[in-house]
């Protein structure tokens, strides 16, 4: 048999394995690197998206709260208006009744009864008079009491003066309804 040397051709396998082997490692540390900065890159870009998108949101909830800080004080103006216009209604509405309250005070009053002053003060009116009898001053009472104007009387003093019964009563107004009135 002959002999052939192989050994320059496995050293030349070798070298040439050595060679592919290193030039594998090469590309793959460079795909590897390729690679790393790709992904980097990628959630850099995707943070800097991100980033944006909180600005926007920010930017759109700070115009937002201006227009709630904006609305909060429309109806706070709305309630203030709304308040006065109620305080005005009422007023207009109870002006009438002022003059209805007066007035039935005179047609409750027996004969008599004389009137020293009529006072009101927000919903009681306060009356200092002068009765021939106390029976004239009960009189007065019952009436007002069978008005539906008027509360309950309250009798705080009688004293006798010139012969005359002196009295101070106090009378609770009411805003009768319309089916009261009737």
């Amino acid at each position: 048999m002959a002999k052939i040397n192989l050994r320059a051709w496995r050293e030349e396998q070798a070298a040439e394995r050595q060679r592919q082997f290193i030039v594998n490692i090469v590309a793959a540390a460079f795909l590897a690197a390729v690679l790393v900065f790709l992904v980097g890159f990628y959630f850099d870009f995707q943070t800097g998206r991100q980033q944006t998108r909180n600005n926007y949101l920010k930017q759109e909830i700070a115009q937002l709260d201006v227009q709630l800080a904006e609305i909060r004080e429309l109806k706070a103006q709305r309630a203030r208006l709304l308040e006065r216009l109620n305080a005005i209604q009422e007023l207009q509405g109870s002006r009438p009744l002022i003059v209805r309250n007066f007035d039935e005070m005179v047609r409750v009053q027996p004969d008599g009864v004389y009137y020293l002053s009529l006072t009101r003060q927000g919903d009681i009116i306060s009356l200092v008079g002068r009765a021939e009898k106390s029976d004239d001053v009960s009189a007065l009472m019952r009436r007002i009491y069978a008005s539906v104007w008027f509360g309950e009387p309250n009798l705080s003093t009688v004293a006798e003066d010139s012969g005359l019964k002196k009295f101070n009563l106090s009378v609770p107004i009411l805003k009768p309804k319309l089916e009261e009135l009737n």
